[in-house]
């Protein structure tokens, strides 16, 4: 459990940008530097298979959704889960697989995007044969963008294929 909980604060504190050196433009803009941008490996308890993520830029005070880039392995994917308020992701490279409790699982491919609204438990990752990588643009609601669950069962994942 400590495990879970510390993999979990840290991927918190990642995607809420929590550790981020922003610079401020003179005309009030805010940059975020590459260099100060948080990468990082899914955590076991989250992901299935490889599954790296790259900040681009974390909510603030005015806007409440953050942005990164999320690369699946072939095979991998994220457990279910659910956004308290909404998810858009967009395919960058590869295709991408997007499942919901009722079985329904969507293909979609580079350059075509899936908006997951409030509250739907739903998993997302890459096909069995190939990696993908998508654009995720997460909204929060009461300080909240995600909300964790039990991981996808292989059966549950390739009853999409």
């Amino acid at each position: 459990m400590m495990k879970n909980t510390r993999s979990m604060m840290l991927l918190i504190a990642a995607v809420s940008g929590v550790t981020l050196t922003q610079a401020q433009a003179a005309d009030g803009q805010q940059v975020y530097r590459a260099q100060d941008l948080q990468s990082f490996t899914g955590p076991d308890n989250l992901f299935t298979g490889s599954v790296n993520v790259d900040m681009l830029f974390p909510e603030n005070e005015v806007a409440h959704y953050s942005a990164a880039y999320v690369t699946f392995q072939a095979g991998a994917r994220t457990a279910w889960h659910s956004h308290p308020a909404g998810q858009h992701m967009i395919v960058t490279q590869g295709e991408a697989l997007t499942g919901t409790r009722d079985g329904n699982v969507i293909h979609f491919h580079a350059g075509e995007s899936v908006w997951c609204p409030p509250g739907i438990d739903h998993w997302h990752g890459a096909t069995p044969d190939a990696a993908m990588t998508h654009l995720v643009v997460t909204a929060s609601a009461e300080g909240k963008n995600v909300i964790w669950k039990e991981k996808v069962t292989d059966e549950q994942y390739l009853s999409g294929q």
